[in-house]
């Protein structure tokens, strides 16, 4: 059955309720922590399946990234993430690592001394 977000509009949490879909707009919905029937529904964000071929597109149109300053680590940190955001798949740790210290300001060549494994991996698939 489908499980709907709300928020309570009298506690203030935020509550899940499984409805069917003949129940959900025609049953009463209660808050489980206080009762009350003041819930407001919230929209969950919505996932669209996308092909590997439309990911890669999307990643090499240069219009996107064009305007990025190499010079500022905030801006090659924005960058990252909207690619590994575009990848569509789970990246390391060491990435969203990198990408945090980038976010606070650190050099790359910083980051890369102190993670040389970062760039083990990228020499070792030259080879």
């Amino acid at each position: 059955m489908p499980a709907y977000d709300y928020i309570c509009n009298s506690c203030k949490r935020r509550v899940v309720i499984v409805q069917s879909y003949r129940e959900y707009g025609n049953a009463p919905v209660l808050c489980p922590y206080c009762g009350s029937e003041d819930l407001k529904r919230l929209i969950n964000r919505v996932l669209i399946a996308r092909s590997e071929e439309s990911r890669l597109d999307s990643l090499s149109d240069p219009s996107r990234w064009g305007n990025i300053d190499e010079e500022d680590p905030r801006a090659i940190a924005r960058m990252m993430r909207e690619m590994g955001k575009e990848m569509g798949e789970e990246l390391p740790p060491e990435f969203d690592e990198a990408v945090d210290r980038l976010e606070a300001g650190q050099s790359p060549e910083e980051i890369e001394q102190s993670m040389p494994e970062l760039g083990a991996n990228i020499s070792e698939a030259d080879e």
